[in-house]
């Protein structure tokens, strides 16, 4: 099925919180690069659905451990590397947590981010993943660093940040 299909279905239900990286070991356990901030996700008995919807095929967690800089997952059913080697390497994803206070990342595109001056700086096209902040690519291309996010109000995103960065 292509991304236009499930368009068409609505939006997503579920939130991608990380995915399948390879198969580690003889055992059935798999590298998991989680990107949620919420370890708990990957908890014994949660359940990762390998589409952005709650119809996609899901996979129960029997166990999970940290290993270096991701994490060591066996899923139920998975007991061998040739059963690990069959779930592939799909994303995965889980409802989002119910939690009033949050922003997801999601909620971002198609903002408009404005100044504390009250000047629209642009839209919100793309989030990058970045080893020192995640990164708001705006139409316009600047790039706004998550951390200069003071708040979220309805479709606009309120930023505070240093002189010079919306000279290009």
């Amino acid at each position: 099925m292509n991304d236009d299909a499930n368009l068409l279905n609505g939006p997503p239900t579920l939130l991608e919180v990380g995915r399948i990286t390879r198969v580690h070991g003889l055992r059935g356990e798999v590298t998991v690069d989680l990107t949620s901030n919420v370890e708990g996700r990957l908890a014994a008995g949660s359940v990762q659905h390998t589409g952005p919807d709650e119809t996609s095929p899901h996979l129960t967690i029997e166990s999970s451990r940290r290993h270096q800089d991701k994490w060591l997952v066996r899923f139920a059913g998975a007991t061998t590397r040739e059963t690990a080697e069959l779930l592939g390497r799909p994303r995965l994803y889980a409802a989002p947590i119910d939690d009033p206070d949050a922003v997801w990342l999601h909620e971002l595109f198609d903002a408009v981010v404005v100044d504390g001056d009250g000047i629209e700086r642009g839209i919100v096209v793309e989030v990058i993943d970045n080893p020192a902040s995640e990164l708001l690519q705006l139409d316009t291309g600047h790039l706004v660093p998550i951390q200069f996010v003071d708040r979220v109000e309805g479709n606009q995103v309120i930023v505070t940040v240093p002189d010079g960065l919306w000279d290009l």
